[in-house]
């Protein structure tokens, strides 16, 4: 009962941000993204007689019942998959990102679709990419996102028991092959404030959090779904950009406010704006932390990763496309 999953991150065009239902992770709104190829959890599990106690290691590092990582996270978890599979062995997780994690990167939506993705393998459930889907929300919200290749949308619903919320595919990652994000990270240290906690607070006490739920994002979906079915860049940008942008002024009007930006994530929003003035096509995105995704083409991604790499706060640069989604693989970690 042991099996092996990889799952890329993703990054949303529209944002995620606040839960109608904590213990469900059901969302306020709808949601779009892009899944990212190259930015990758691989995850083993196995399920055992032989273990006493649940052992989780991320990144070489062992995490216990106690700590919140645990409880809060995969504990949760891996009482949902227990109810789901009538099965209540214990089991050891081991999992690997090649990526900054806790960064504002989507590392939970690529870990949690990945371990959804392998205890589904593992304890032979035999669920569809819906279900997939719907089991890897209960671990975290956008990882929903990442069971699916390409574009994709996590739809809100509207049942009380969350069976309506659910994401999936728009567009296969060959769609738009030459859509690109250069993704500058600015600190690669874990954030402060989890985005778990800091939607919380959101939902209950930024005076903008209605106007972000009710009417923002409700138009940037379907605004977005149009740009990306006609390849529409400069309104995907402008779209993504603004909405970014609503999301943070919806965090930093929380209280107490909730500010992820550093002053390198600053440097950049200021140079991509320059750089579209004079000509160069990009659009910036930030999801809940401090890192900036530059939204270009192809032709332009190489030259907007040399800049990017002259800046001093900027302590890595990568760049991704349209990429796959989780899948089983035949490679274990232990």
């Amino acid at each position: 009962m042991k099996a092996s999953a990889i799952a890329n991150a993703n990054i949303a065009l529209v944002k995620y941000w606040g839960k109608r239902n904590k213990e469900l992770m059901l969302p306020q709104t709808g949601s779009v993204s892009m899944t990212t190829e190259g930015l990758q959890a691989h995850t083993t599990v196995e399920f055992s007689p032989d273990y006493t106690e649940d052992i989780l290691i991320v990144n070489d590092r062992e995490y216990r019942k106690g700590e919140e990582e645990y409880d809060d996270y995969v504990g949760l978890f891996l009482k949902v998959v227990r109810d789901m599979a009538g099965n209540d062995m214990k089991c050891k997780i081991v999992s690997r990102n090649n990526f900054p994690t806790a960064a504002g990167l989507a590392s939970s939506a690529a870990g949690f679709a990945a371990l959804a993705t392998a205890v589904n393998e593992a304890l032979g459930m035999g669920l569809d990419e819906r279900q997939l889907s719907i089991l890897a929300r209960r671990g975290s919200g956008s990882a929903t996102r990442s069971i699916h290749a390409g574009f994709v949308e996590w739809k809100r619903g509207e049942a009380e028991d969350g069976s309506d919320s659910y994401a999936e595919q728009l567009f296969q990652p060959g769609h738009w092959p030459e859509l690109r994000m250069v993704i500058a990270v600015t600190s690669k240290k874990d954030k402060k404030i989890k985005s778990r906690a800091g939607m919380s607070q959101s939902v209950a006490t930024s005076p903008y959090y209605s106007i972000w739920a009710n009417d923002i994002v409700p138009k940037h979906i379907e605004t977005i779904k149009k740009a990306l079915a006609e390849k529409d860049f400069r309104t995907l940008g402008e779209t993504a950009e603004l909405n970014a942008i609503a999301m943070h002024t919806v965090a930093m009007a929380t209280v107490p406010p909730i500010m992820y930006w550093n002053a390198g994530t600053i440097e950049i929003m200021h140079a991509v704006m320059d750089w579209r003035d004079e000509g160069l096509q990009c659009y910036f995105t930030i999801d809940g932390g401090p890192q900036v995704k530059v939204m270009c083409l192809e032709k332009d991604a190489e030259e907007i990763a040399n800049r990017l790499k002259q800046f001093e706060n900027i302590e890595d640069v990568m760049t991704t496309r349209p990429g796959q989604g989780a899948s089983v693989t035949d490679e274990h970690l232990f």
